[in-house]
């Protein structure tokens, strides 16, 4: 038998310890309001993935019903930008479109636009989240078309052609818009009205197109221009050009052709020397001249020698120095004259001539050959 008050020491000892728990858990707490927001956190975060599950738009929702054509397997994620006019609005399958992008038709809700659908998207398209898609004509997206965020495609145009009517209550152009299977539109790419997009063709970022694009290309550019081709056989090439374009292959292979050409270059720039017209036959081999017999064709080139050639020709390297270093023949030492003047191919300048007589002066050339003196 229980002492009295027993029961009353146990129930009081379970709310202590049901007190020290509470206070243990909340021990790495700072405070009750920190875990009140961490609670609220979690919460709020759980609440959102689940409001993105269930108010994604798919083929057996309400939502889905409501379009033209929803293909199984594809989905408009939550949340959703203006999607409006879903009756003529077709979706392929396995599609998906990104959160708050906006796929419209007509230019309000309710806008009759006829019996056939204005705007067609592909099987296992992907188009980006903040995407824009307002069609009234004609709007085709082929199978297996990419586009990156915040993308632009429209069919429709302002109208200036009234210069006194405000713009933007002139009654818009329309004009079909078509874009081939396989493409992939950048960040941010505007799609004008009329636009004809080929197969597998990459839209670079910011780029507006306009026109027609051909199959099988790279365009770049406001407005958008081509910057790549394919050619069968060859690859990715430039416009204009018939090889390859990767400006890697090309930048390593400059060098090389540099290279190998600076020889031809620098051989071909390379400025002839001025020789004195009266040192052109300084070096022919001795004949025996019509003048005279005895009398070579160096002796006349080198009395026709001047005061100008003779200079050039002392600047020059001594032509009968001895190659290694030496002195030259008769033992004068290099760089002074050699008996009788310097030599230049075996003939002496400014100097004497054997017999002292001076090379420059023709009177003394005439004496030293009896034929001359004849003459």
């Amino acid at each position: 038998m229980t002492a009295p008050g027993t029961a009353v020491v146990a129930r009081s000892g379970w709310w202590i310890g049901q007190l020290a728990l509470v206070w243990w858990s909340m021990s790495g707490m700072r405070s009750f309001k920190r875990w009140r927001w961490l609670v609220a956190n979690r919460v709020a975060h759980r609440a959102w993935n689940w409001l993105q599950r269930s108010g994604a738009i798919n083929a057996e929702t309400a939502a889905g019903r409501r379009f033209a054509s929803f293909g199984a397997g594809s989905l408009i994620a939550f949340p959703t930008g203006s999607v409006f006019g879903e009756r003529w609005i077709v979706v392929g399958k396995d599609t998906m479109i990104g959160e708050q992008a906006s796929i419209c038709a007509g230019m309000m809700p309710g806008h009759d636009l006829g019996p056939e659908p204005v705007l067609r998207i592909g099987d296992r398209c992907v188009i980006g989240r903040g995407s824009h898609i307002v069609a009234h004509q004609s709007i085709d997206i082929g199978d297996d078309v990419y586009t990156g965020p915040y993308v632009y495609i429209t069919d429709q145009n302002h109208s200036y052609a009234d210069p006194d009517v405000p713009i933007g209550r002139q009654w818009p152009v329309n004009a079909a818009v078509r874009i081939g299977p396989g493409s992939w539109l950048g960040t941010g790419v505007i799609v004008l009205p009329g636009s004809v997009i080929g197969r597998n063709v990459v839209v670079a970022a910011g780029s507006v197109v306009r026109g027609e694009i051909a199959d099988h290309c790279v365009v770049a550019g406001a407005p958008a221009r081509v910057v790549r081709d394919f050619m069968p056989g060859t690859g990715w090439v430039r416009p204009g050009t018939v090889g390859p374009a990767e400006p890697e292959v090309a930048r390593a292979a400059e060098p090389e052709v540099a290279r190998a050409a600076e020889p031809e270059v620098a051989r071909a720039a390379e400025p002839e020397v001025a020789r004195p017209a009266s040192l052109a036959h300084a070096h022919r081999e001795p004949t025996d001249s019509p003048a005279g017999p005895g009398l070579t064709d160096r002796e006349p080139a080198a009395a026709s020698l001047g005061p100008a050639d003779l200079a050039a020709a002392r600047l020059t390297a001594p032509l009968s120095a001895d190659p290694s270093g030496g002195d030259p023949p008769g033992g004068d030492p290099p760089g002074g004259d050699p008996p009788g003047g310097r030599s230049l191919g075996g003939q002496v300048l400014g100097g004497q001539a054997p017999g002292g007589q001076a090379l420059g002066d023709p009177v003394a050339a005439e004496s030293a050959d009896p034929a001359l003196s004849d003459r």
